[in-house]
């Protein structure tokens, strides 16, 4: 008899989640905990039963599947599902994951159940299979539009307009912003990369500042210098990032 592996069904469309359902009976050993129609729900039913499988829309309001993801520090055997979206199956293919491409077959469920059930006996294949597609959003070259980060419980949507700076903190980067300071596990570079240049400038190694709001490049000691921003704040410039600035405000 095979172990009881409990389940959790992450899609905005019922009809979508009512098909999972129905395919699902015949998988006797499995039990639906929960069923949730939005990403911020998803995580709190992930926090609560711990699932050993999850079904994943990506395309949904309030927080992408791919947004929900990341926000996710143990990661269980995901079954992805999708309309078509070639970005997302390009992001499963590059990491050897298996999706579900709408609409799909009771055969193809099955498929996909399979590789599933293979995977909930091997974590280290599993989350090399998630790594791999955060590691393709991650070489994403398109600009940000907004961050998402999650606090405790508390989920937040941090749109890119209202950054003022960002400060490296050993592995977090800690985002100041008109809606408050947020903490999120990324890197400097990868900010760097995501950040629109025309909007953004990496004035130090372990900031990156909105130029809108810098107010003046001062002297500050022999051959440093610093940043005054519009609200007073002073954030250190490096030799590189002093170039920079020069280039850019000129």
């Amino acid at each position: 008899m095979a172990k009881t592996l409990n389940v959790v069904i992450i899609d905005d469309e019922a009809p979508a989640r009512e098909v999972i359902k129905n395919y699902l009976k015949k998988y006797d050993y499995l039990r639906i905990k929960a069923e949730c129609e939005n990403g911020f729900e998803g995580i709190k039913a992930i926090q609560e039963f711990k699932p050993d499988i999850i079904f994943l829309d990506i395309q949904m309001p309030k927080i992408t599947g791919f947004e929900m993801l990341e926000l996710l520090q143990k990661k269980p055997v995901i079954v992805f599902s999708t309309a078509y979206d070639q970005y997302a199956m390009k992001a499963f293919e590059v990491s050897a994951a298996d999706y579900l491409l709408k609409p799909y077959s009771r055969e193809r469920f099955d498929e996909a159940m399979n590789r599933a059930l293979t995977l909930t006996n091997d974590k280290p294949a599993n989350d090399k299979i998630v790594n791999g597609i955060l590691k393709h959003q991650d070489e994403n070259v398109d600009y940000l539009e907004r961050i998402v980060v999650k606090t405790g419980s508390k989920i937040s949507i941090i749109p890119v307009r209202k950054l003022f700076w960002l400060e490296a903190q050993d592995d977090y980067v800690m985002l100041h912003s008109k809606d408050g300071n947020f903490l999120k596990q990324k890197t400097m570079k990868y900010f760097e990369s995501h950040l629109d240049p025309k909007e953004f400038v990496r004035a130090h190694r372990s900031y990156i500042v909105r130029i809108s709001i810098i107010k003046q490049i001062e002297l500050f000691g022999k051959e440093s210098y610093r940043l005054i921003l519009s609200n007073g704040q002073n954030l250190p410039v490096s030799r590189t990032g002093h170039v920079k600035l020069k280039a850019i405000l000129s």
